[in-house]
């Protein structure tokens, strides 16, 4: 299997990693995933990385970001202006209408993961199994750029547990689903990507992302509680599973992404409301298991 993505650009990149986070839109849910992850001082009693885990997120980390996973969590999103390659890595197209789709395992023969040009491996699965495997250098004499792949890793992560990015080829995962959000034009894909997440931010939580976090907190200690173990856990002892969190994810975007959202729709409360508690839930699953693959990476 072709890895070109593996391929080390180190003058630009070494450009990229010092510059400065810029707060844009879109960014907040991949940040809730990352600080649900990762203890911070906002969240002194919900660390759920390993003493181990925890360091080797400090020592990579870019020094501005502070020890804030958060803070560059939207990284990727960034730089696939400048790492062009990186673009097909953020999303896996499952095909028309199958909602119980299945994704294999990845593998050199694997149909499932694959970019436009037909390259396999080439898919948020494929890059959350590269990047986890890279991270199991940590410590070695290794080629690549750790500090890169875990923030590559932790970005994706989000990826693959929201529903749309993997969602169907045709409309390129709601990308092509042209909707009013209230009075906004919009697409769908953006509506779970942005609208909602910012919807429940001003409307529930005075537009502060700290609280729309802590709520997701106490529902993983407690409403989420007996479900938890079950979402770190991957089969056949792998580090990682994002076949697994795929393949949930187009269950979810069948039942709760497209359902009810048709071309030229208009999504008010009744669409917000009820698709509300499963954004929480996959941010919240997001989140536990990028904690659950950092401690199985770093011990």
């Amino acid at each position: 299997m072709k890895k070109c993505y593996k391929i080390q650009l180190l003058a630009t990149l070494s450009f990229i990693l010092l510059l400065p986070n810029t707060k844009g839109w879109g960014e907040d849910g991949h940040a809730i995933v990352c600080r649900i992850a990762q203890v911070t001082n906002d969240f002194p009693s919900s660390s759920r990385l390993s003493d181990s885990a925890a360091d080797a997120v400090k020592n990579l980390l870019p020094k501005y970001a502070q020890n804030d996973l958060g803070s560059v969590c939207s990284w990727a999103d960034r730089v696939r202006f400048y790492l062009h390659w990186s673009s097909a890595l953020h999303f896996a197209d499952t095909p028309d209408k199958l909602c119980n789709y299945h994704f294999d395992q990845l593998s050199e023969n694997s149909g499932d993961c694959k970019d436009q040009d037909g390259e396999k491996g080439r898919c948020v699965v494929g890059a959350i199994k590269n990047y986890t495997d890279q991270l199991l250098g940590y410590g070695k004499d290794t080629q690549y750029n750790l500090t890169q792949a875990l923030l590559f890793l932790s970005h994706f992560m989000g990826d693959v547990h929201q529903p749309l990015h993997v969602g169907f080829t045709s409309d390129k995962g709601g990308n092509l689903i042209n909707i009013h959000w209230y009075r906004r034009k919009q697409n769908l894909h953006h509506v779970w990507d942005v609208n909602i997440i910012e919807t429940a931010e001003e409307r529930f939580y005075d537009s502060d992302i700290n609280g729309f976090t802590k709520a997701i907190q106490e529902n993983i200690t407690k409403t989420w509680s007996d479900q938890v173990r079950g979402w770190e856990t991957c089969n056949s002892k792998e580090t990682t599973c994002p076949d697994i969190y795929a393949s949930e994810g187009i269950e979810a975007a069948c039942k709760w992404a497209y359902k009810d959202a048709p071309e030229g729709s208009v999504l008010e409360d009744d669409y917000f409301l009820s698709r509300l508690p499963e954004v929480s839930l996959r941010l919240a699953q997001g989140g536990v298991r990028l904690a659950a693959t950092l401690n199985r990476i770093f011990g």
